[in-house]
């Protein structure tokens, strides 16, 4: 029975997963404490994600021309932190799945590389055989005539 290769790439890629969420977890708590984090990195972002879920909301109920009222500081530095932590886990989560997809197609690329080479082996052994048993059968024809004319 063979055993299949230790998957080490997905379990590195899972340890980089699960190392994200406190790293994303410390760079909230981070941006919660820094004024220059909040300000220019938390609140814009936190602003923009409420303006647009209140605008939704308020045309699913039928409400299309009321205003938005913006967050207060705190809310929206909560709120840009969240969407910081999440973007953080989903940016390493979509950084392991196109390097998986890589190391797969890596890998598909190799496989193929080497059965194109065994069947280009295989063609050239076909060949040489076929010369091999073209000289055969002039010999053994050479040996009948030979063999008839005497």
């Amino acid at each position: 029975m063979v055993v299949g290769a230790f998957p080490i790439a997905k379990l590195l890629y899972l340890g980089i997963r699960q190392i994200s969420k406190p790293l994303a977890n410390r760079i909230k708590a981070g941006a919660r404490r820094s004024e220059f984090f909040r300000t220019y990195v938390c609140l814009p972002p936190a602003q923009v994600y409420h303006w647009v879920e209140m605008r939704a909301k308020m045309r699913i109920m039928g409400f299309r021309g009321a205003a938005v009222k913006p967050l207060n500081e705190e809310a929206a530095a909560e709120l840009g932190a969240e969407l910081l932590g999440e973007a953080i886990i989903f940016v390493v989560g979509g950084g392991c799945l196109v390097a998986e997809y890589a190391r797969q197609a890596a890998n598909t690329r190799r496989k193929e590389e080497e059965l194109e080479a065994r069947l280009h082996e295989m063609e050239q052994k076909i060949t040489s055989l076929g010369l091999l048993t073209e000289e055969v059968d002039a010999k053994v024809r050479e040996t009948e005539r030979k063999l008839v004319a005497k």
